[in-house]
């Protein structure tokens, strides 16, 4: 399980369950690493603000992080994490290694509005 404040996916029946329960959902599948770490933090931060998206995490290494890993949009990816974004249930925009708070809201606020 990774040491985060967000709500963890841990099965396809969970990932599956959050994206219809939540019309707005990202997505950061990783581990507990340098590129990762700062993305996990600028979402438990972002939470507070973006009451109308559900940040979750995804272990990378889990059978459940094939999900993940196993899109369409991130099958060229090499960088850790895999941060994907879903509205309705699907794949507005999928990102790779590391992101800045800007780079997260303005995507945020791209597809999702404030």
């Amino acid at each position: 399980m990774l040491q985060t404040n967000l709500t963890h996916l841990t099965s396809e029946e969970k990932f599956n369950q959050t994206l219809k329960e939540n019309e707005n959902v990202m997505v950061c599948c990783g581990r507990m690493g340098p590129m990762c770490i700062p993305v996990y933090e600028a979402m438990e931060e972002l939470e507070s603000t973006y009451k109308n998206v559900k940040f979750a995490d995804m272990e990378f290494d889990s059978q459940t992080g094939n999900l993940i890993r196993s899109l369409p949009e991130t099958k060229n990816f090499n960088g850790l994490p895999f941060t994907v974004y879903f509205k309705n249930g699907k794949v507005v925009k999928a990102t790779s290694s590391i992101q800045s708070m800007d780079q997260i809201t303005n995507i945020l606020d791209s597809n999702f509005g404030k």
